[in-house]
């Protein structure tokens, strides 16, 4: 399953939660149930942003290409000659 980052409008923080692709976020409960989290001062109400992250790194061989030679060159020591 994705991990996503989650911001807290209400307290500002960020929480980070794991979900399928196709499910939505919206709220501080949700995102409690989700996390575990406890709702402590926080309304349930109170609304979520889900932020943009970076994505996940892809190695060269899970796309079936030919990795980059090492930055001087061909390198003896990569796996990937």
């Amino acid at each position: 399953m994705p991990t996503y980052d989650y911001r807290c409008e209400a307290n500002g923080q960020v929480y980070e939660a794991k979900h399928g692709m196709n499910e939505s976020i919206r709220t501080w409960a949700e995102l409690c149930e989700l996390t575990g989290q406890a709702l402590a001062e926080i309304a349930p109400d109170s609304p979520v942003t889900k932020l943009a992250t970076g994505g996940q790194v892809v190695s060269s061989s899970s796309l079936r290409e030919k990795a980059p030679a090492c930055g001087a060159g061909a390198c003896n020591a990569c796996q990937f000659n």
